[in-house]
């Protein structure tokens, strides 16, 4: 069955949306290049995750390392058994690098997890996607 970050990829790159449901913690926090606050809770992540499936071309995985990191809600120094995940895509056009930093609780599950992307240009066009996205299926209302 592999880890969890294995299952994750799978999932990610079948485009499996409800296989990632249960790889996720209820009050998983996401921490998005393009928004200050993260989004918070599985139902929200889950329609991100909906949005970011349909917005990604040719997303691909190229390479992973593993270790542990602070949590971004550790700031009394909590630490996490973590996973780098290095994916290449494309948006509107743009050519994007990124890497996602998945944080586990001691279950295994994703608790935190902080998307990292380049360059501005291409974080600009997934903005923009996202946001059409995340309106469209309800997800926030019309700026």
């Amino acid at each position: 069955m592999g880890t969890t970050a294995d299952r994750f990829k799978a999932a990610v790159e079948a485009r499996e949306l409800g296989a990632l449901d249960e790889l996720f913690t209820e009050d998983i926090r996401l921490y998005s290049p393009v928004k200050f606050t993260p989004f918070e809770g599985r139902p929200m992540v889950l329609g991100l995750f909906g949005v970011l499936l349909r917005t990604f071309e040719d997303f691909h995985y190229v390479g992973e390392l593993a270790g542990s990191a602070q949590t971004a809600a550790g700031a009394d120094g909590g630490t996490a058994e973590s996973t780098i995940l290095i994916f290449r895509a494309t948006v509107r056009g743009k050519q994007i690098h990124g890497i996602d930093l998945l944080q586990f609780d001691g279950a295994g599950r994703i608790k935190e997890f902080t998307v990292m992307v380049r360059p501005q240009s291409a974080v600009q066009a997934l903005g923009e996607a996202v946001l059409a996205g995340l309106v469209e299926d309800g997800l926030v209302p019309q700026p």
